[in-house]
């Protein structure tokens, strides 16, 4: 996989034990740099900050959930290019219907591997890459 290591990732859900399991399968993967929240409304003035390359967030939770934080890092002109990956216990076709609309770059549904999640972090890294690489692009032609 051929991602750098030391990006800065937050890690958003609302149970403790499933940020612990998350966090622990990333550092299994090499990844060291982790802070998290516990729902989209905690995380949001985090993700403000613009210290995180990804977000890996679950989609249901209070206050705030991990679709409706997407769709505002989405919108946002600084922030909208910051990979994010949804995780879920929800794999109707509806909502990952909705989570592609709204510009998720993963998806990935509970329970899961190391190896599940090594799989689609290289996918979302392909989007993150293709979509700087167009912005690089965009940006000489002007």
């Amino acid at each position: 996989m051929n991602i750098d290591r030391d990006i800065n990732i937050l890690v958003v859900d609302d149970f403790s034990t499933m940020r612990r399991i998350v966090k622990n399968l990333l550092k299994e993967l090499g990844f060291k740099n982790f802070d998290e929240a516990d729902d989209g409304a905690t995380a949001w003035p985090m993700v403000q900050s613009g210290k995180y390359q990804l977000i890996v967030s679950d989609w249901n939770m209070p206050k705030m959930t991990g679709i409706e934080l997407l769709k505002r890092v989405r919108a946002d002109e600084k922030l909208k290019d910051t990979a994010f990956l949804l995780i879920t216990a929800e794999a109707k076709k509806s909502q990952i219907l909705e989570a592609a609309q709204a510009g998720v770059d993963g998806y990935i549904v509970k329970p899961f591997t190391a190896a599940t999640l090594a799989e689609k972090l290289e996918k979302v890294f392909e989007r993150y890459n293709a979509r700087m690489a167009k912005k690089k692009q965009a940006g000489a032609a002007k």
